[in-house]
């Protein structure tokens, strides 16, 4: 197990450096193919109609007159170890781990980030608590019921909780609970988990249900089709005719035996759900980083789309291998794939 573990950090980090590598070319070399210069490429950092002293300035603080190498380097060493900025009136320190520098706001952009981070993360794991729980939990029901009226509902809701959209969801919900039946608080309106847990309760009970029913509804058609191929295996009608219990031939063996493509799914759910929820946070006016990447764009703060575009891929690599352990756990053979 240990041995197992130790491959997958190490996957990991390859996976993370090849992450800041794509990140950093889809910014910073794809530009330069599709033809934009060094002084367009500059222009993104400073305010409207710089003068060309103004952008010559930006390439030399920058460092985007050095070869792309070098930049590379310059990249890498912000985010582990930190960098010094230039603003041209001072020299301003970004601490490790510096996802840029906005020149727009006069920020850096990780503290900012980390602002907006615990919004999408109380967003993004509620959500997948209920999604999780609902949706195995219905399709597990659905598949040992299979034909009966419940089978019937569950996945005619599930085929609608799959081909309606997200924004679509929310609308409906804050049209229903809180302009017609006033039981919820106003869009927008977030609570800190450590000010008043009830209150941030209450406050992120409707964004998790419109969050959650996308996913529950592909979790639930996912599950009973896995339980339904399971069920049918010789080593099930094996455990019964051992005279196990039937809860323990469902859920020790059938829906274990399941689990793998939904950790599969979840882990890489998750990840792009704490990349930011962009939908859900701007329907509900949440300022995760979703808003906030809405927002860098707008502005078209190239440092800020940066940033969260890095820490979106971080979190998928993290999210996967966490699933990558977690099939070991569920899966004894996988330690030695």
């Amino acid at each position: 197990m240990i041995t197992f573990i130790v491959r997958r950090l190490i996957s990991a980090v390859v996976l993370l450096i090849v992450v800041s590598m794509v990140t950093f070319g889809i910014f910073f070399v794809v530009p330069r193919l599709a033809g934009q210069t060094t002084d367009q490429l500059a222009a993104n950092f400073v305010g409207k109609s710089p003068g060309p002293d103004v952008l010559h300035q930006i390439e030399a603080r920058l460092g985007l007159d050095q070869p792309l190498y070098a930049q590379y380097w310059h990249f890498v060493k912000g985010v582990v170890a930190g960098e010094d900025y230039d603003t041209g009136t001072q020299v301003v320190h970004c601490s490790a781990p510096c996802f840029g520098y906005s020149f727009k706001n006069q920020l850096p952009v990780w503290p900012q980030m980390a602002d907006a981070l615990p919004v999408t993360v109380s967003l993004g794991l509620g959500a997948a608590v209920l999604w999780v729980v609902t949706g195995v939990g219905v399709g597990v029901l659905s598949a040992l019921r299979r034909g009966s009226w419940f089978d019937r509902a569950a996945m005619s809701t599930a085929l609608a909780g799959v081909s309606l959209p997200v924004f679509f969801t929310a609308l409906i919900c804050l049209a229903l609970f809180r302009d017609t039946l006033p039981v919820f608080p106003d869009a927008g309106t977030y609570i800190p988990l450590a000010e008043n847990p009830a209150r941030w309760f209450w406050a992120l009970v409707l964004p998790w249900v419109t969050l959650a029913f996308l996913y529950a509804a592909l979790y639930a058609r996912l599950t009973r089709a896995g339980m339904l191929e399971t069920l049918g295996e010789d080593f099930i009608r094996t455990a019964r005719a051992k005279g196990l219990p039937e809860r323990t031939v469902v859920l020790k063996h059938g829906l274990r035996a399941t689990l793998t493509p939904i950790l599969t799914i979840f882990g890489l759910d998750l990840g792009l759900l704490l990349g930011g929820a962009v939908l859900t946070e701007t329907a509900f006016s949440l300022p995760g980083l979703g808003h906030y990447a809405i927002v860098a764009i707008n502005g078209k703060d190239l440092p800020a789309i940066m940033g969260v575009t890095l820490l979106a891929g971080c979190f998928i690599v993290v999210a996967n291998l966490v699933v990558d352990i977690g099939y070991a756990v569920v899966d004894p053979r996988v330690r030695y794939s």
